[in-house]
């Protein structure tokens, strides 16, 4: 069966993508691809992490990239895959002056499972964290090094979604508050790079079984279009729908779907600095000497090969089958 798309935009011809829509699937997503972050280009752009999105295809890897800041002081908070009522639903991501809530799952690069710590934003100035970030300090000069946010000794499985047997964690009071602030939702240069991966199929994970192509984007993305104030919301991301259909009888099969997601570590979810995963933090030491900002060698993260995939997203492949999709209400 084809993904279905309810949307008004599919009736006008436009481009769906996850960003604009309610997405309810019954296959769990794959476990995240591992990377090496590239270099930031310049000041004022922000690391986006590689995600698994969904099309008629089944499921596609949106590579990790550097996106520009639509608005000084806000921060990007990813999307993520929630398990519930039989169905995995997309949370998508969104700019807004507070990291919000992104289903506990460990992106890496700052990205621990809860709050953020890739830099800060010091007025109109954002200062990365070259502990975290593949910053070169002698082109971008906003830059510190705090690597008491590594924690060594936690594993990262890779888990990709949150729910019964994915990743249990639920937002703090702090996340949950940030649901309820301004907001911007992803720029045209974000929803342009989930749909140039759309459109390769060595992304799609019917073809590449986990190994995509191109598991980051070397090169940023291109400028955003300006954005507009009414672009912003105040609701909290992704209400309910309130015309899903009925859910899959096979869902209830689901839960188990990577069964190495039954040994991830719950998400922190207090936003301390030191209960952060880090799986590729033991090359951080050398790669970032103490207070100093010559040109930095790559920040190392995990294996740039990724793993080989476990486990296949339940008894059947994640090809397209047993979706269903509807415009965010």
């Amino acid at each position: 069966m084809k993904a279905r798309y309810i949307l008004l935009a599919c009736l006008l011809g436009a481009t769906p993508t996850l960003f604009a829509q309610t997405v309810l699937i019954t296959v769990a997503p794959p476990p995240l691809v591992v990377y090496e972050q590239p270099p930031c280009p310049e000041e004022g752009y922000f690391w986006s992490p590689g995600y698994w999105a969904y099309g008629d295809d089944g499921y596609f890897w949106v590579p990790g990239t550097w996106v520009e800041v639509p608005r000084p002081g806000y921060l990007w908070t990813p999307g993520y895959w929630g398990f519930a009522s039989g169905n995995y639903r997309w949370h998508g991501g969104y700019w807004g002056p507070h990291i919000g809530f992104y289903g506990g799952v460990n992106y890496g690069y700052g990205y621990y499972g809860s709050g953020f710590y890739g830099g800060r934003w010091e007025g109109n100035a954002f200062r990365y964290n070259t502990a975290v970030w593949h910053v070169n300090s002698s082109v971008i000069h906003n830059t510190y090094v705090d690597r008491t946010v590594i924690n060594n000794g936690t594993v990262n499985n890779h888990v990709s979604y949150n729910g019964p047997g994915g990743i249990e964690a639920r937002p703090t009071a702090a996340e949950a508050a940030a649901a309820h602030d301004p907001r911007i939702e992803a720029t045209e240069s974000q929803r342009a790079h989930e749909q140039e991966a759309r459109n390769d199929r060595n992304q799609h994970y019917s073809v590449n079984q986990g190994h995509p192509s191109s598991a980051v984007q070397t090169n940023a993305a291109a400028h955003p279009a300006a954005v507009h104030p009414e672009t912003t919301h105040h609701e909290a991301a992704h209400p309910e729908a309130t015309h899903h259909e009925v859910a899959h009888p096979e869902a209830t099969h689901h839960e188990a779907a990577h069964p190495e997601a039954t040994h991830h570590e719950v998400a922190h979810p207090e936003a301390t600095h030191h209960e952060a995963a880090h799986p590729e933090a033991t090359h951080h030491e050398a790669a970032h000497p103490e207070a100093t900002h010559h040109e930095a060698p790559h920040p190392a993260a995990a294996h740039p090969a990724a793993p080989h995939h476990p486990s296949k997203p339940q008894q059947k492949k994640p090809s397209g089958g047993g979706e269903k999709k509807e415009k965010k209400g």
